[in-house]
């Protein structure tokens, strides 16, 4: 019986759009536990990571316009 290979997180083939999902339900804190284990098996740690960060800062200018906007 042939085992499932388990790839490296560098030859994850993820995409964008899907990486970009899940980071964003992270965020919110809602995530199925089946959606959860296809984007381990799927998306690449590193791509999670810059698309996290870049939400992350999106959000603090997001929030710091509005701060302004209303002041």
């Amino acid at each position: 019986m042939n085992a499932p290979r388990e790839q490296k997180p560098h030859e994850r083939k993820g995409s964008l759009p899907r990486t970009v999902r899940a980071v964003a339900w992270s965020l919110i804190g809602l995530r199925k536990g089946s959606e959860y284990q296809q984007d381990v098996e799927k998306i690449n740690p590193l791509h999670i990571i810059a698309v996290g960060l870049a939400a992350v800062f999106l959000l603090v200018v997001g929030l710091i316009g509005l701060v302004n906007l209303i002041v």
